[in-house]
């Protein structure tokens, strides 16, 4: 039925194990940063507005030793990651202003090598590591992030970390790093998640003012379902500046620093103006998606989880129609799990053109809407049960 997620341990005595494989040697430091899952609130992020993510059991480790010499060597062992799947890396001279650090090598390297030039701390000396993660690849689950956010604590183990620093400013280090080095325009949502997740909590996130609130979700009677479609669009690296090109354009038009300013009413002066409708489309989306995730939030501490599941259905509607960005395999998977009775509402979760669906039901409903997603989703879809887990956490340290 639902995929056995490997426990914490688990995964560590695998990168363990790894890592004698590849090094002849032991770890002596082990970190661990979670994948998310976005509740409600798709494409607000960079536009300023709300959202409503919850760290996932599913996580990524790095275990490694700091080594002699200016050569780091990185091994991962997911299978879906591009070769080759071990790098090296020349660390940066300690006495440099900039961290220099070239954009080359598979995909995967490059989010661990935009946090090491965007690291705060003192400069990393080199070191050894392997990459495990049970955090599906492609999934809409921000396996990017996962990886950035355990490079960065992984960096903090080694060296000390620096003093006093946020939570805040290491997930926009770690935001910094996915912009400059693997080319994608993100928002702040999976780096903060990753960071700051709390168990038995989502975490509501004011990306204007970088201000977060916990908000319980903790109801043994309610599970999150996460359905991975399986599908991977390749469209996703391109449309996702579109989109955002078209909301800053929308904004423009209003007059607006972004659309987190904009409200029905400017909605219908896009109308009145005869605005193209591709971005009336994008701005209605935005401007609506704002609003529902701050009612979301308003029925979550209210444990009104009818009200909840209702706005992700309208969230769901929205990505599909105004910001076509969801596909049919997804939206098949949002058919079938709204068909079962328990279901209190399903949406796509992440970026789009494939990856998951995040649903939120009632647990002894479950295996029903398993059952009836198999029965009625043409692909070979991946079901992962999941509550609020916590954020990224170093789990052994060699700094005394």
């Amino acid at each position: 039925m639902a995929e056995q997620i490997p426990s914490l341990e688990t995964l560590l005595q695998e990168a363990k194990e790894a890592f004698r494989e590849q090094f002849d040697s032991e770890a002596d430091i082990a970190v661990a940063a979670p994948g998310r899952v976005n509740l409600i609130g798709e494409h607000t992020d960079y536009n300023d507005g709300f959202v409503m993510p919850m760290a996932l059991p599913l996580v990524t480790v790095i275990v490694g030793r700091q080594i002699d010499g200016d050569i780091t060597t990185i091994f991962t062992n997911n299978p879906d990651a591009d070769n080759p799947r071990k790098i090296t890396i020349e660390m940066p001279n300690s006495n440099a202003l900039v961290r220099t650090i070239a954009h080359d090598g598979p995909k995967w390297s490059l989010y661990v090598k935009g946090v090491i030039a965007n690291y705060h701390g003192p400069c990393p000396p080199a070191f050894e590591a392997v990459i495990h993660s049970s955090v599906p690849t492609g999934g809409g689950l921000s396996s990017s992030a996962a990886i950035e956010v355990a490079t960065y604590t992984f960096l903090d183990a080694l060296t000390g970390g620096k003093p006093g620093e946020s939570l805040s400013d290491k997930a926009l280090a770690c935001q910094k790093a996915e912009h400059q080095y693997a080319g994608m325009p993100c928002g702040i949502m999976d780096q903060f998640i990753s960071v700051m997740g709390k168990e038995g909590n989502a975490l509501l996130i004011d990306c204007r003012s970088l201000t977060s609130e916990l908000i319980p979700l903790d109801d043994p009677e309610i599970v999150v379902l996460i359905t991975n479609s399986n599908v991977r669009h390749e469209l996703t690296g391109s449309e996702y500046p579109t989109r955002r090109k078209h909301c800053q354009e929308a904004a423009l038009i209003l007059k607006k620093v972004s659309l987190r300013d904009a409200n029905k009413d400017d909605i219908d002066y896009l109308k009145s103006i005869e605005t193209d409708e591709t971005l009336l489309k994008r701005a209605r989306h935005v401007i609506t998606e704002i609003q529902r995730t701050s009612q979301a939030a308003a029925a979550l501490k209210d444990k009104n989880y009818q009200k909840f599941g209702q706005l992700m259905i309208e969230s769901h509607n929205s990505l599909q129609d105004d910001f076509a960005v969801s596909c049919p395999e997804v939206d098949s998977l949002v058919s079938a799990t709204l068909e079962v009775e328990g279901v209190l509402g399903s949406r796509m979760t992440g970026a789009g053109f494939g990856g998951s669906t995040v649903t939120l039901i009632q647990a002894n409903a479950v295996n029903k809407a398993i059952e009836n997603i198999k029965k009625n989703y043409k692909g070979k879809a991946t079901f992962y049960i999941c509550k609020a887990s916590p954020g990224a956490e170093i789990i052994q340290s060699s700094k005394k």
